[in-house]
Protein backbone atom coordinates (compact mmCIF):
# COMPACT_ATOMS: atom_id res chain seq x y z
CA UNK A 1 0.00 0.00 0.00
CA UNK A 2 1.41 3.42 -0.95
CA UNK A 3 1.53 6.30 1.49
CA UNK A 4 -1.43 8.04 -0.15
CA UNK A 5 -3.52 4.88 -0.37
CA UNK A 6 -3.16 4.59 3.39
CA UNK A 7 -3.75 8.32 3.90
CA UNK A 8 -6.90 8.39 1.76
CA UNK A 9 -8.26 5.37 3.64
CA UNK A 10 -7.65 7.10 6.98
CA UNK A 11 -9.13 10.39 5.73
CA UNK A 12 -12.32 8.61 4.64
CA UNK A 13 -12.47 6.86 8.01
CA UNK A 14 -12.20 10.17 9.89
CA UNK A 15 -14.83 11.83 7.70
CA UNK A 16 -17.25 8.93 8.09
CA UNK A 17 -16.65 8.77 11.85
CA UNK A 18 -17.43 12.48 12.18
CA UNK A 19 -20.66 12.16 10.22
CA UNK A 20 -22.01 9.51 12.60
CA UNK A 21 -23.06 12.45 14.79
CA UNK A 22 -22.41 15.34 12.33
CA UNK A 23 -21.83 17.65 15.29
CA UNK A 24 -18.86 20.01 15.67
CA UNK A 25 -18.78 19.37 19.41
CA UNK A 26 -18.30 15.61 19.05
CA UNK A 27 -15.04 14.64 20.78
CA UNK A 28 -12.51 12.93 18.54
CA UNK A 29 -11.89 9.23 19.22
CA UNK A 30 -8.70 8.64 17.30
CA UNK A 31 -8.35 4.86 16.85
CA UNK A 32 -4.62 4.94 16.03
CA UNK A 33 -1.65 4.75 18.38
CA UNK A 34 -0.51 8.11 19.65
CA UNK A 35 2.70 9.21 17.99
CA UNK A 36 2.07 7.19 14.82
CA UNK A 37 1.69 8.78 11.39
CA UNK A 38 -1.74 7.16 11.16
CA UNK A 39 -2.78 8.98 14.34
CA UNK A 40 -1.57 12.30 12.90
CA UNK A 41 -3.38 11.74 9.58
CA UNK A 42 -6.65 10.86 11.33
CA UNK A 43 -6.35 13.88 13.64
CA UNK A 44 -5.53 16.13 10.70
CA UNK A 45 -8.60 15.11 8.73
CA UNK A 46 -10.83 15.29 11.82
CA UNK A 47 -9.76 18.91 12.35
CA UNK A 48 -10.40 19.66 8.67
CA UNK A 49 -13.84 18.02 8.86
CA UNK A 50 -14.91 19.97 11.94
CA UNK A 51 -13.63 23.19 10.40
CA UNK A 52 -15.54 22.46 7.18
CA UNK A 53 -18.73 22.49 9.26
CA UNK A 54 -17.66 25.57 11.22
CA UNK A 55 -17.38 27.35 7.87
CA UNK A 56 -20.89 26.19 6.89
CA UNK A 57 -22.38 27.37 10.19
CA UNK A 58 -20.76 30.81 10.21
CA UNK A 59 -22.23 31.57 6.76
CA UNK A 60 -25.78 31.36 8.13
CA UNK A 61 -27.13 34.89 7.45
CA UNK A 62 -29.29 34.64 10.57
CA UNK A 63 -26.49 33.64 12.95
CA UNK A 64 -26.42 35.53 16.23
CA UNK A 65 -23.46 37.99 16.11
CA UNK A 66 -22.20 36.90 19.54
CA UNK A 67 -22.32 33.25 18.47
CA UNK A 68 -20.55 34.19 15.23
CA UNK A 69 -17.70 35.81 17.15
CA UNK A 70 -17.36 32.74 19.38
CA UNK A 71 -17.32 30.55 16.29
CA UNK A 72 -14.71 32.80 14.63
CA UNK A 73 -12.44 32.19 17.63
CA UNK A 74 -12.96 28.44 17.24
CA UNK A 75 -12.07 28.69 13.55
CA UNK A 76 -8.89 30.60 14.44
CA UNK A 77 -7.88 27.90 16.91
CA UNK A 78 -8.73 25.19 14.41
CA UNK A 79 -6.51 26.85 11.80
CA UNK A 80 -3.62 26.93 14.25
CA UNK A 81 -4.19 23.28 15.21
CA UNK A 82 -4.23 22.38 11.52
CA UNK A 83 -0.94 24.17 10.91
CA UNK A 84 0.65 22.52 13.95
CA UNK A 85 -0.41 19.10 12.66
CA UNK A 86 0.99 19.75 9.18
CA UNK A 87 4.33 20.62 10.80
CA UNK A 88 4.12 17.43 12.89
CA UNK A 89 3.61 15.38 9.71
CA UNK A 90 6.57 17.13 8.05
CA UNK A 91 8.68 16.25 11.09
CA UNK A 92 7.74 12.60 10.48
CA UNK A 93 8.93 12.84 6.88
CA UNK A 94 12.15 14.57 7.89
CA UNK A 95 12.85 11.81 10.37
CA UNK A 96 12.27 8.90 8.00
CA UNK A 97 14.37 10.53 5.28
CA UNK A 98 17.04 11.88 7.60
CA UNK A 99 19.67 9.39 6.38
CA UNK A 100 19.12 10.16 2.68
CA UNK A 101 22.02 12.00 1.08
CA UNK A 102 20.70 14.31 -1.65
CA UNK A 103 22.26 13.89 -5.07
CA UNK A 104 24.37 16.79 -6.39
CA UNK A 105 21.55 17.46 -8.86
CA UNK A 106 18.81 17.32 -6.19
CA UNK A 107 16.06 19.88 -6.58
CA UNK A 108 13.83 21.63 -4.09
CA UNK A 109 10.06 21.13 -4.29
CA UNK A 110 7.65 24.08 -4.11
CA UNK A 111 5.97 22.71 -0.99
CA UNK A 112 6.78 20.22 1.71
CA UNK A 113 5.15 16.75 1.59
CA UNK A 114 2.87 17.53 4.52
CA UNK A 115 1.35 20.60 2.86
CA UNK A 116 0.55 18.41 -0.14
CA UNK A 117 -1.03 15.89 2.26
CA UNK A 118 -3.02 18.79 3.72
CA UNK A 119 -4.52 19.39 0.28
CA UNK A 120 -5.28 15.67 -0.05
CA UNK A 121 -7.23 15.74 3.22
CA UNK A 122 -9.30 18.73 2.06
CA UNK A 123 -9.89 16.99 -1.26
CA UNK A 124 -11.34 13.96 0.54
CA UNK A 125 -13.79 16.31 2.24
CA UNK A 126 -14.77 17.98 -1.03
CA UNK A 127 -15.44 14.56 -2.55
CA UNK A 128 -17.57 13.46 0.42
CA UNK A 129 -19.71 16.58 0.37
CA UNK A 130 -20.02 16.74 -3.43
CA UNK A 131 -21.18 13.11 -3.35
CA UNK A 132 -23.85 14.23 -0.87
CA UNK A 133 -25.02 16.82 -3.39
CA UNK A 134 -25.15 14.25 -6.18
CA UNK A 135 -27.38 12.02 -4.01
CA UNK A 136 -29.87 14.74 -3.03
CA UNK A 137 -33.51 13.93 -3.73
CA UNK A 138 -34.71 17.51 -3.23
CA UNK A 139 -32.53 19.17 -5.90
CA UNK A 140 -33.13 19.83 -9.58
CA UNK A 141 -31.74 17.61 -12.32
CA UNK A 142 -29.54 20.52 -13.41
CA UNK A 143 -28.05 20.79 -9.91
CA UNK A 144 -27.35 17.06 -9.81
CA UNK A 145 -25.69 17.16 -13.24
CA UNK A 146 -23.49 20.13 -12.27
CA UNK A 147 -22.44 18.43 -9.04
CA UNK A 148 -21.74 15.13 -10.81
CA UNK A 149 -19.46 16.95 -13.25
CA UNK A 150 -17.64 18.58 -10.33
CA UNK A 151 -17.39 15.25 -8.51
CA UNK A 152 -15.82 13.65 -11.57
CA UNK A 153 -13.15 16.38 -11.62
CA UNK A 154 -12.50 16.03 -7.88
CA UNK A 155 -12.05 12.27 -8.19
CA UNK A 156 -9.61 12.75 -11.06
CA UNK A 157 -7.77 15.37 -9.01
CA UNK A 158 -7.53 12.93 -6.09
CA UNK A 159 -5.88 10.33 -8.33
CA UNK A 160 -3.44 12.89 -9.72
CA UNK A 161 -2.56 14.47 -6.37
CA UNK A 162 -2.10 11.06 -4.76
CA UNK A 163 0.27 10.00 -7.54
CA UNK A 164 2.18 13.27 -7.31
CA UNK A 165 2.66 12.91 -3.54
CA UNK A 166 3.83 9.31 -3.86
CA UNK A 167 6.24 10.36 -6.62
CA UNK A 168 7.52 13.21 -4.44
CA UNK A 169 8.21 10.80 -1.58
CA UNK A 170 9.97 8.41 -3.97
CA UNK A 171 12.14 11.28 -5.23
CA UNK A 172 13.03 12.34 -1.68
CA UNK A 173 13.90 8.74 -0.75
CA UNK A 174 16.13 8.51 -3.83
CA UNK A 175 17.84 11.85 -3.15
CA UNK A 176 16.46 13.47 -6.32
CA UNK A 177 14.54 16.05 -4.26
CA UNK A 178 15.51 17.34 -0.85
CA UNK A 179 13.22 18.56 1.90
CA UNK A 180 13.48 22.04 3.30
CA UNK A 181 10.76 22.95 5.76
CA UNK A 182 9.86 26.49 6.76
CA UNK A 183 7.76 26.76 9.89
CA UNK A 184 4.64 28.86 9.58
CA UNK A 185 5.13 32.21 11.27
CA UNK A 186 1.58 33.42 11.78
CA UNK A 187 2.06 36.83 13.29
CA UNK A 188 -1.57 37.54 14.17
CA UNK A 189 -1.67 34.60 16.62
CA UNK A 190 1.41 35.84 18.47
CA UNK A 191 0.78 38.50 21.17
CA UNK A 192 4.33 39.78 20.61
CA UNK A 193 3.89 40.43 16.85
CA UNK A 194 0.21 41.38 16.50
CA UNK A 195 0.07 45.18 17.14
CA UNK A 196 -3.57 45.00 18.26
CA UNK A 197 -2.44 42.70 21.08
CA UNK A 198 0.96 44.10 22.09
CA UNK A 199 -0.23 47.72 22.12
CA UNK A 200 -2.90 46.98 24.70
Amino acid sequence: MTFTENANKIFNQAINDYHVTDNVDTPVKNPYQEGSIENALYQKCWIDTVQWHYEDIIRDPDINPVEALTLKRRIDKSNQDRTDLVEQIDSYFRQIYSEVKPLPTARLNTESPAWAVDRLSILALKIYHMQEQVERTDASAEHLQRCQAKLDVLLEQQVDLSAAIDQLLEDIAAGRIYMKVYRQMKMYNDPSTNPILYKK
